[in-house]
């Protein structure tokens, strides 16, 4: 049974910090494409950041050079780690393992799994 679990979703401030992680159960997470989805009202769900199973990572355009997304793959742990936060940052963001064949292309991300999404709010 795959579960994904994300946490450390909050409140921030702009400019602020927050880390969200993602822990995995029931597979291998270092041997899958990971990444990171986000929800905002009204709006499509966006991938946010991507990492495949080599460690190449891609990200989407609004987010470069902000975030970072990193695995520890020892835990089965994939991270977020969100600096300079804007208030468009805000939204619901979930975490999702990919096919381990697929490529790091956060336009391409699917949610073969898909955790349950962990709000932030920046303002």
């Amino acid at each position: 049974h795959v579960q994904l679990v994300e946490s450390g979703g909050g409140s921030a401030q702009a400019g602020g910090s927050l880390r969200l992680s993602c822990t995995a159960s029931g597979y291998t997470s270092s041997s899958f494409c990971m990444g990171w989805f986000r929800q905002v009202p009204g709006k499509e769900r966006e991938g946010v950041a991507v990492i495949d199973s080599d460690g190449v990572t891609s990200y989407a355009e609004s987010v470069k050079g902000r975030f970072t997304i990193s695995k520890a793959s020892a835990k089965d742990i994939l991270y977020l780690q969100m600096n300079n936060l804007k208030p468009e940052d805000t939204g619901v963001y979930y975490c999702a393992a990919d096919s381990p064949t697929a490529r790091a292309d956060v336009r391409t991300l699917y949610d073969m799994y898909l955790g349950q999404g962990t709000q932030v709010t920046v303002s």
